[in-house]
């Protein structure tokens, strides 16, 4: 192959390599467009997910509103300030919360939930129109507001482990 022809290949070869990177350089910033897209497609289906069935955001605070809203109803007294001290202590708000180390779980009957309460005292103040689930974090924190309201007057007494 002549000499001068070299040259021509290499610039065809650059030109092809260059041609190649601007190519996947325009797909991967078109990426980010298509993504968004469907991105913003699923949004309102996860608004709905975050929800309760009453209504309530599906977080602590609304399971703490939710809660005062039935406690309401059924005339157990309690605050917002009350209900929240003691759940950041207890389980710092994780409704899974389990206590497999102290007395009651030495007994068999740990203590469960955002509150910790154990089965018993569950079962003895659990709400009716709550769930019978100790995990539900509404069914936890109103069963639990009703057995301090019974034993202290109110979940706002209470000020440490109960």
């Amino acid at each position: 192959m002549p000499a001068a022809a070299q040259p021509r290949r290499v610039r065809s070869n650059r030109l092809v390599r260059k041609l190649a990177v601007l190519g996947t350089g325009a797909a991967v910033l078109a990426l980010p467009l298509i993504g968004a897209a469907s991105a913003s497609a699923a949004t309102p289906a996860a608004k709905t997910a975050s929800t309760t069935p009453a209504g309530y955001p599906n977080n602590l605070d609304g399971w703490i509103r939710e809660s005062l809203a039935i406690m309401a109803q059924k005339h157990i007294p309690g605050t917002y300030n009350g209900i929240y001290r003691n759940i950041i202590r207890e389980s710092s708000g994780n409704p899974a919360a389990i206590n497999l180390w102290d007395s009651n779980a030495a007994k068999g009957i740990p203590s469960k939930g955002l509150l910790q309460v154990i089965d018993p005292t569950f079962n003895a103040y659990h709400v009716a129109g709550t769930s019978f689930n100790i995990y539900d974090p509404v069914a936890n924190i109103t069963a639990a507001c009703n057995y301090a309201a019974a034993r202290y007057g109110s979940i706002d007494n209470v000020f440490g482990a109960y």
